[in-house]
């Protein structure tokens, strides 16, 4: 059963988050706040990949987002059909595919509204990404695999931290996926605990993860019978290619 904080993580995720940003109040500019800082990234690094240039993809992702801010295009999104990442990649094609050029010299000289977005370390994680044959699709996916587990992870380092356990879960969050390059001896050593309690405590996050990445992703979609293909998208996204 999942606990109140995720409860309450889980109803202001993704749809519930789209319907309040659809509005005009302060609480709905909150909820567009989170969805931009969730998913600017992801549509800046498909927009790289297309062949946009830094420049031009800051230019797009910024007219992209300040559309959504003056028109409200949100107020389409409709979960009924289907998962808000796929709603948004579409929706930023159709953006991109109309001549924007002008107008978004216009815009950084005009009195459109900016969203603030760090594109400095933006392009820096670009940079990062691996110089290979994927698709602008494919980097895309990923990077929203990358963000769902991102923030399933936030969530129990939240956690953590309201139980004042930072540091505890600082030294077993290395073992969550199994590539912490440390023992559990070594981690059981500085924890003061013994080996078989760092293992069984490590056991209990990832299953707490599993649970976070589903609670995630089950706010991704429009009907509970996508979880499990969402999940299964999820593991191939992030799947070597």
């Amino acid at each position: 059963m999942s606990s109140p904080a995720r409860e309450s993580e889980f109803r202001s995720t993704r749809w519930s988050v789209v319907a309040a940003a659809a509005g005009s109040t302060a609480s709905s500019r909150a909820a567009l706040a989170e969805l931009i800082d969730q998913y600017w990234y992801p549509l800046y690094a498909y927009l790289r990949r297309q062949g946009e240039s830094a420049a031009d993809a800051q230019d797009l992702v910024q007219a992209f987002f300040a559309e959504l801010l003056e028109k409200e295009f949100l107020r389409s999104a409709d979960e009924q059909r289907g998962r808000f990442r796929s709603f948004l990649l579409v929706a930023l094609k159709r953006f991109r595919s109309k001549e924007y050029a002008k107008e978004r010299a216009q815009k950084r000289g005009g009195d459109a509204k900016h969203v603030a977005l760090d594109f400095e370390s933006g392009e820096r994680r670009y940079q990062l990404e691996p110089a290979d044959s994927e698709t602008p699709e494919d980097v895309y996916q990923r990077r929203w695999a990358l963000t769902v587990l991102e923030s399933a992870l936030a969530e129990l380092r939240a956690g953590a931290e309201s139980a004042g356990e930072t540091a505890r879960f600082q030294q077993l969050k290395i073992h969550l996926v199994g590539e912490g390059g440390e023992s559990y001896a070594a981690t059981a050593e500085k924890l003061g605990i013994s080996s078989n309690a760092v293992k069984a405590a490590v056991f209990r996050l990832r299953s707490r993860f599993r649970e976070a990445v589903r609670d995630q992703i089950a706010a991704t979609v429009s009907r509970p019978d996508q979880i499990e293909d969402e999940m299964q998208e999820l593991q191939r996204a992030l799947r070597p290619t």
